[in-house]
């Protein structure tokens, strides 16, 4: 649980939504433990158990494949919310709507599959905006950060549950393509672990932002415990053991003020923890910043599109 340090956001209520548990830290972690540290009321909506993600570990590879990964998760789910402080409930009920897997897998065709059940989802949504009020809502954008069908599909339902409620102040969670590139050039993997490509690199990141969102030390601190929750998922490289993963990996950060930890997915390829998250502000369902489009038909690490240059928090919500 995250330590409140100031009332300055007492009252504000902000709602966030995800489609697998470790998005929530991977993404919004430090946003998020910023908000619950000065009294913002942080409700955390995850959409699936991720039913479908691979296993980190030996000791509990027999769960990959299986539904039993999915309660596995729950718990893992909970540990995160915790560290950053945010109250975690699920978009409709636990399970109700599965991880969809990729494009092409049998997972998609799954007919309690998210990106098979859209509308509804965007109708639980939509019960939660009615009762919960937020001042600022936090999804993904059209992209969905990588392409991950779920996330495209948590963006669209997110997307027409608040035009149907009338809730305007929307932003998008992102990776900062310029930002990742220069903290990458400070990291070494640790022993086993790989450096991205540049196709991967830009297919995950994103140039544009509108807002920049500068991380204390402690909201920081909260992200990587947040990480370190979800030990199934994600492999932190600063010599984190647990009885999920108990071997140890250490990527060693040469520049800590840009990139402090690094971290891998199951895939082992290095990815830094940076100090800062980036939003962009809704364009609404399925329509992306052109600057964007046009940043990465060219293959540009930033775009012609001015950030928001206001305080940030009064632009977070809308003041």
């Amino acid at each position: 649980m995250t330590n409140r340090i100031s009332s300055k956001f007492a009252g504000k209520r902000v709602l966030v939504v995800h489609a697998h548990p470790d998005d929530e830290v991977l993404f919004t972690g430090g946003t998020i433990a910023e908000l619950t540290m000065h009294g913002a009321d942080v409700l955390l909506l995850t959409a699936t158990l991720g039913e479908e993600g691979e296993v980190i570990g030996k000791r509990f590879k027999a769960l990959e494949g299986s539904d039993l990964l999915g309660g596995f998760r729950i718990r893992e789910l909970q540990d995160a919310a915790r560290a950053i402080g945010a109250r975690s409930e699920h978009l409709i009920a636990p399970g109700h709507l599965r991880d969809s897997g990729m494009v092409s897998s049998p997972a998609h065709e799954n007919p309690r599959a998210l990106v098979n059940c859209v509308d509804e989802a965007a109708g639980g949504i939509e019960k939660h905006l009615a009762r919960f009020k937020p001042h600022a809502v936090i999804t993904y954008g059209p992209d969905g950060g990588y392409g991950h069908p779920d996330h495209i599909a948590v963006h669209q339902a997110t997307e027409r549950a608040c035009k149907a409620a009338g809730v305007t102040n929307i932003w998008w969670t992102i990776y900062q393509r310029e930002a990742i590139y220069q903290a990458l050039d400070t990291v070494t993997a640790a022993d086993g672990w790989h450096t991205p490509s540049d196709d991967y690199l830009h297919n995950f990141t994103n140039a544009a932002y509108d807002l920049k969102l500068p991380l204390s030390d402690a909201a920081l601190g909260a992200k990587i415990a947040g990480i370190a929750a979800h030990p199934t998922q994600v492999w932190l490289g600063n010599g984190t053991v647990t009885e999920t993963n108990p071997v140890p990996a250490w990527a060693i950060c040469h520049e800590p003020a840009l990139a402090p930890v690094a971290y891998a997915l199951s895939n082992n390829l290095v990815m830094p923890i940076i100090r800062a998250e980036y939003l962009q502000r809704s364009r609404g369902e399925s329509t992306p910043l052109d600057a964007d489009l046009a940043a990465d038909a060219a293959r540009l690490h930033t775009a012609d599109h001015k950030p928001l240059n206001g305080d940030v928090w009064e632009e977070f919500f809308n003041e």
